[in-house]
């Protein structure tokens, strides 16, 4: 087992479950996206309660509320790669927030691993 440390970027895009790109769910193209640019992994993130700028609480706890659940698509990857894949993701929002940061990654590595060999300090 080899183990990769170092830093990359944290783009987590926050949104709501009813956004779509064309018919299909944002999140799901987003994740679409993310898996065509070569990214290695994504997570998609449901929550159980939020409000955003419209200060309107969605909570999964009353079903007549539980329409537009808050989701966060969550990504690690270096800031050349996402900085690559930002225009393309500009044109997919039409609403909702993106956040970046600077993360220290730990990742654990099988060794035939290549991918994360390659990227290996």
């Amino acid at each position: 087992m080899t183990k990769f440390i170092g830093e990359k970027l944290l783009m987590r895009i926050h949104i709501g479950e009813n956004d779509k790109y064309g018919h299909k769910p944002l999140y799901e193209a987003l994740v679409e996206l993310l898996m065509s640019e070569g990214f290695a992994g994504a997570t998609v993130l449901r929550g159980v309660a939020g409000f955003g700028p419209h200060l309107v609480y969605h909570t999964d706890k009353f079903l007549d509320i539980a329409k537009d659940l808050p989701m966060i698509v969550e990504v690690v990857a270096s800031e050349d790669k996402v900085d690559a894949v930002m225009p393309k993701i500009d044109e997919m929002m039409q609403g909702g927030l993106i956040t970046l940061e600077s993360v220290r990654v730990i990742r654990y590595c099988d060794k035939n691993d290549r991918e994360c060999l390659i990227h290996s300090p």
